[in-house]
């Protein structure tokens, strides 16, 4: 069995002491005393997507560096719940521990399961994930629901962002049955609901127009699904490109886009799209 690094428990113990340290009430940082889980909350959500753009770069400095960031907030929320004396990080570890081991008896020898059920998962990740769900089904102490689907998916998704979340909603109800038979379907859903769209814009009611514009984006989201795409790793590139193109527009105009035509701000715009575009090619020629 891998054994823990020393080196690398030493270092994370340093870790926790600095930011017990920090939040000490005579010596410690008067904005670290200040956080609560609430104000937190923010940074915790930045901090995950800013890992996230690290692994989509592929730039490994960058990820141990958003990592560490990520690592702070658990570790800062940890220490705000021990001084409420609610729970600590001892008690979070063997939470996850526990959790990690009861999850993978095909890993782990855990009492009550099956040996040979468990062997035959070794290999098969389908499988795998299939044991994870049914294990997390069976950890639910919740009364008997109606909906039980559905308040499981509440769960899950709560602390998602909506982008990512409806992706989620959109899985597992396909996968209960709750799907169109063909892509043409979805098409014409997502038509439809642009359509219902344009209308409530038209209307003049701002509530109407934003319960219509998250129906576009679900139907799109659906959309992706079907052609397995992935919507927040597409919109991540767009914004990309838009800022790469919008840089461009800008440094032409000396950094001034104020008092500039439609016209000559949209002829900046495909002179950038078509440098990008020739710079892309330059870099990757042909075989």
């Amino acid at each position: 069995m891998t054994r823990p690094d020393p080196l690398a428990l030493e270092a994370l113990a340093k870790l926790i002491a600095v930011v017990a340290r920090l939040r000490d009430p005579e010596a410690g940082c008067p904005w670290d005393l200040e956080q609560t889980h609430a104000s937190l909350l923010p940074y915790v959500l930045e901090e995950a997507h800013e890992v996230a753009d690290a692994i989509r770069h592929g730039d490994d400095r960058h990820l141990a560096e958003e990592l560490g960031d990520l690592l702070l907030q658990v570790l800062l929320h940890a220490q705000i719940a021990s001084e409420a004396g609610r729970f600590d990080l001892m008690q979070i570890s063997r939470g996850l521990q526990d959790k990690l081991v009861r999850r993978h008896p095909h890993v782990f020898a855990v009492p009550g399961t099956s040996t040979a059920t468990n062997r035959g998962l070794t290999g098969d990740s389908a499988a795998v994930k299939a044991s994870w769900e049914a294990i997390k089904a069976q950890e639910a102490t919740a009364e008997p629901s109606r909906s039980p689907l559905s308040d499981r998916l509440a769960a899950k998704v709560r602390g998602q962002p909506a982008l990512a979340a409806a992706m989620t909603i959109s899985r597992k109800a396909a996968a209960a049955g709750f799907e169109w038979d063909s892509i043409e379907g979805v098409w014409g859903k997502v038509h439809e609901e642009l359509d219902e769209l344009k209308q409530a814009v038209a209307s003049g009611d701002p509530v109407h127009a934003q319960e219509e514009l998250g129906d576009v984006l679900f139907t799109l989201v659906n959309m992706a699904r079907w052609c397995g795409l992935d919507p927040e790793a597409g919109l991540a590139g767009t914004n990309h490109r838009f800022l790469d193109r919008f840089s461009r527009v800008e440094a032409a105009l000396d950094g001034t886009l104020q008092g500039q035509s439609l016209p000559e701000l949209e002829g900046l715009w495909q002179q950038a799209k078509a440098e990008i575009r020739a710079e892309a090619e330059a870099s990757n020629p042909p075989a």
